[in-house]
């Protein structure tokens, strides 16, 4: 009877450790301390997470670089050249009478671009402007939802990792039993041998989850754009049921304003416009000079007036106007197939998504009720004597493994979650509640 209430008390144990593993994962409360690298006995939620990759991930650093790049060139898109000061010395003799009889002039040149140059250019550099805008915004989406994956994944290896190890040492006690009973004589020696195979099967699949623990933390400090975060604790619980809303949205409800479809269409608008400027290309710059001076010995007041036009004769920018050209075809074709990969990639992630909020609800409302009761039946068999020893061992690891399949939907539905409202562009995506992006600096 000792050996019995002994089992029954370790399985008490690991059904209540996994329960704790399979609650729904939802951010912990919110911290009000400053964003900066938490220490390593710190508890991180996902706000302060998202805040820490705003602040410092190089790759958002990088998309900010390449906007502010893009506002310089629009700035400078706009300027004329600088106008040129001109010196000269004309018919200045060579027998030695000296520079006061040659002609001397003193002027200023300045180029004059044909007109329309200019203000395309201007506006050329307005689309790149939005453009970059547009791609720091997706990019700041697909921050958000790395994180957001990094961060579900690190609680599910940590849960698993627990129940894994819990299981270890309740198959070490069933292999101790199992050792004791045959020791006995009450017991086979292959009810020892199966147990003690069951013992090494629970630590291989421990040493596999602590593995998946330490690859997920490496992800997870990766995405916030510190690699050497990784032995933060975290605080939160994993989502059971995605909204219905999220699920039920179509397409079109979002499609126009997401960031990645909304830097297509402002780099097309960008081609069609250095298609325009191409056009204008051949037509050539003015450069217009004036200058005053003194006519040589009778140093009489002069003034002259210059302009000089090149001939486009040898170079019509027929290469450059086909390019541009082909840019534009492009660009309106690029548009269009990032609107179809994100149609697809949408009813692809709403399935996955679907699939997953299915499989976990089937996991938690029929499965696992009937795993526990098998092992409720059982044991109460077992009690009796009805049922043997290794036929308790074996309910008890299918309910276990019953119970880690369903954290691991569980988890493939907050992956799915996160990938949908990256897709979406909503703002659950972009930011979690409490999380501001910074705006774009210019």
């Amino acid at each position: 009877m000792k050996v019995k209430l002994l089992y029954l008390h370790s399985w008490v144990i690991v059904a209540a450790t996994l329960g704790l593993a399979t609650r729904a994962v939802r951010p912990g409360p919110a911290s009000d301390s400053p964003v900066g690298v938490p220490a390593t006995n710190q508890v991180l939620n996902l706000d302060e997470a998202l805040r820490l990759a705003f602040a410092s991930h190089p790759e958002l650093r990088a998309a900010q670089a390449r906007l502010d790049a893009a506002a310089g060139r629009q700035a400078q898109a706009g300027l004329w050249s600088n106008p040129e000061l001109e010196l000269s010395a004309e018919e200045w003799r060579v027998d030695g009478s000296g520079f006061s009889r040659a002609t001397r002039l003193v002027g200023v040149s300045q180029t004059v671009p044909f007109p329309g140059k200019k203000p395309l250019d201007r506006q050329i550099g307005g689309q790149q402007v939005r453009v970059s805008e547009a791609e720091l915004s997706l990019r700041r989406l697909e921050l958000v939802r790395d994180v957001k994956v990094a961060y579900c994944q690190v609680l599910a290896a940590d849960r698993l990792a627990a129940v894994a190890a819990e299981l270890v040492r309740v198959a070490g006690r069933s292999a101790e039993t199992a050792r004791k009973r045959v020791a006995a004589g009450a017991a086979p020696d292959q009810e020892q041998l199966r147990a003690e195979i069951q013992l090494e099967q629970a630590n291989n699949e421990l040493a596999g989850f602590r593995g998946g623990q330490a690859h997920s933390r490496q992800s997870l400090a990766a995405s916030l754009g510190q690699p050497g975060l990784t032995s933060v604790t975290l605080a939160g619980q994993l989502e059971e049921q995605p909204p219905l809303a999220l699920l039920d949205q179509d397409a079109e409800s979002w499609l126009a304003a997401h960031p990645a479809l909304v830097a297509a269409r402002e780099n097309q608008k960008r081609a069609g416009l250095e298609w325009r400027r191409a056009r204008l290309e051949p037509y050539p710059d003015v450069k217009l000079g004036l200058a005053g001076g003194r006519l040589g010995e009778s140093s009489e007041g002069i003034v002259e007036l210059r302009l000089s036009l090149p001939l486009p004769i040898i170079d019509r920018s027929r290469g450059r106007q086909r390019e541009a050209r082909a840019n534009a075809t492009l660009a309106e074709a690029e548009a269009a197939a990032v609107e179809q990969r994100w149609r697809q990639a949408w009813e692809a992630a709403r399935r996955r998504l679907r699939t997953a909020a299915e499989q976990a609800a089937n996991c938690r409302e029929r499965i696992l009720p009937k795993a526990d009761a098998a092992l409720r039946l059982v044991q109460t068999g077992f009690e009796q004597g009805k049922f043997g020893f290794m036929d308790l061992l074996d309910t008890q690891r299918t309910a276990s493994e019953t119970r880690l399949v369903y954290l691991q939907k569980v988890l493939d539905l907050n992956v799915a979650l996160a990938e949908l409202e990256a897709l979406s562009g909503s703002p659950l995506a972009a930011a979690s509640p409490g999380v501001v992006p910074p705006p774009p600096s210019r």
